[in-house]
């Protein structure tokens, strides 16, 4: 027999992380542990393979995004996503909804 979801199996709106200002939101969750979400960042921790360091850079735009295309036009930035930023092409690597700050590999 089907029944209605408990309180704890509720799940929350997804976070759109945009450029801008940085913004974040704490949220409690069960446990009474913490959840950062990032809503608006301007800096992405960049990992370049080839020097094997990592260093901080600005992001300009949203180029591509795999999760939707029409994230890209928005500027939203989510896991998977390709920005250009002041290093050059930075994939995102980080959950910035879920983890609360942006990490991201040089490509090319």
């Amino acid at each position: 027999m089907a029944r209605e979801k408990r309180r704890y199996e509720l799940g929350r709106e997804p976070v759109y992380t945009h450029i801008g200002d940085r913004r974040i939101k704490i949220i409690r969750v069960r446990g009474g542990n913490k959840k950062v979400k990032l809503l608006r960042d301007t800096y992405v921790n960049v990992y370049n393979p080839a020097t094997k360091k990592t260093e901080r850079a600005k992001v300009s735009t949203v180029i591509e995004n795999p999760a939707n295309p029409h994230f890209a036009q928005r500027n939203i930035i989510t896991k998977g996503a390709i920005v250009e930023t002041s290093l050059g092409k930075v994939k995102i690597t980080s959950r910035p909804g879920q983890h609360g700050q942006l990490n991201g590999v040089l490509i090319e």
